[in-house]
Parts: structure tokens; sequence; C-alpha cells
């Protein structure tokens, strides 16, 4: 492996996000700060607690992992879209870089400025909660396998996406809403028994309960499950970039 070559990529990913801070970091934690505040105050007044968990701090894990997906996804498919929009991907696929080399650069610096907003975005929910978590080895393993199947999903999207519009299409009308449906704010017991059977074909309910687990050591479904339904979606998300670079889909036009 052409480690020189990944570290050039990867650098630059991370260069990128230095001089854009502003976006990259202090936006996604002064929105989610928002979201503490206002569901904090407006929902906690009526739910103290759930699952014997204050609702403020119960809530951390679903804000975390909020920003946690949409930004591996944004960064990662950013990344891969903009030298395809201005031409310089016909560069990089012709440089003696292999594509595993270049999945690795790409994907890597979108999860680690992912990893990195999402401890800021803990680190900034302490000042609001008292937080204590049961399992840190399983927190940052979760992080870390979430922000790294999402950053290849991300990858994806910014292959298969024509415009920037369509960059935004999959985060915003169907990750954020999952996101939102999938337990980020309460607990999937707390539905009828129909809405609670659906609701477990949501795929985040999954991520959000393994990483509150590893909080409070509580979850809506096992823990077991939720990290074999995180892996299964990093395959598939692994089996369609292999497919993609073998095919040359949306790359070679």
């Amino acid at each position: 492996m052409n480690l020189r070559a990944v570290w050039a990529i990867y650098r630059v990913e991370m260069a990128r996000a230095f001089r854009t801070v502003l976006q990259s970091i202090i936006s996604p934690v002064i929105s989610t700060s928002l979201y503490f505040v206002v569901f904090g105050s407006a929902i906690g007044s009526r739910i103290t607690e759930i699952d014997g968990i204050s609702y403020g701090a119960f809530i951390v894990p679903g804000l975390i992992m909020l920003s946690l997906l949409t930004q591996s996804i944004s960064n990662a498919s950013f990344a891969i879209y903009f030298p395809k929009f201005v031409g310089s991907i016909y560069e990089l696929l012709s440089a003696p870089v292999s594509y595993l080399e270049i999945v690795i650069a790409y994907v890597g610096g979108a999860a680690t400025k992912s990893i990195i907003l999402g401890l800021i975005i803990l680190a900034t929910a302490s000042l609001f909660v008292p937080l204590h978590i049961e399992h840190p080895f399983w927190m940052l393993s979760f992080l870390v396998l979430t922000a790294v199947t999402f950053s290849l999903f991300g990858f994806i999207i910014g292959i298969w996406a024509k415009s920037f519009e369509q960059l935004q299409l999959v985060p915003l009308l169907i990750v954020t809403p999952l996101t939102f449906l999938g337990g980020s704010f309460y607990s999937i017991h707390m539905l009828p028994g129909v809405w609670k059977t659906i609701t477990l074909f949501n795929p985040v309910v999954y991520l959000i309960s393994g990483f509150r687990w590893s909080f409070y050591g509580k979850a809506d479904v096992s823990v077991g499950v939720s990290l074999g339904m995180t892996l299964v979606f990093l395959a598939v998300c692994i089996a369609i970039v292999a497919w993609i670079f073998k095919t040359g889909y949306r790359l070679r036009n």
C-alpha cells in the first residue's frame, strides 16, 4: 500500500476542514446545542426521566448520533463529488494509487472529522447535564464504526450525485427523518405496539440504541443486534464501493 499517497489525500481533506471550521465544526455544535436546549427544556419539563435516566442526559447519545450520521455523509460525499465536479477525478484515477487507497484516504478523512465533531458535542453536552459513560470502550467503538460506515455511505452518494442538490437529498430527506424517528429523543418502548413494530424496521434505531447502551447500560434493542446491524450495513457499503470501482459507475463519464 502506498501510505504516502494515502497520507497526502488524507492531509488535504483534514486541511479543508480546518479552513472551513465555522461550517465543519462550529455550526453543527451550535445546532446540536440548540436542539439540546429546546428539547431539553420543552420536553424535559414534561418528561423528567426515561428508564431512570434524566431526560436531558437521555437525549445526548441521540444528538451525537444525529450529527455523526449527517456530518459523516456530508463530509465524504462532498470530498469525492468535488473532484468529479472540477474534473480532477480523472487525474486521481490515472495516478499510481489503488482504489483501496483512494477509499481509505477519503473515508478516513471524513470519519476523522466526524469523530472529532462527535467528541466535541459530547464535551459540550457535559456542560448542560452530568454524563456517565458505563462502557467507554464500546462508546468509542460505536462512534468509530458508525462514522466509518456512514462515511462510506456518503462516499457512495458523492459518486452517485450529479449535482450539489443531490448531495443533500439523502441526508435531508432520508437520514435526518430516520434519526428523529429512531429514538433520538424518546425510547421506542414509549410507542404503541404497532408503531413500535414499524420503528424496528428503521435501521437508525439500532445505531442509537447501541450507542445509548454504551452510556447508560440500557437499550431499546439488544446491543448484540445493534452491533450486528451496524456491521451488516458496513459490509453492504463496502460491497457497493467495490462494485463502483469495478464497473466504473459514474467515474468514467
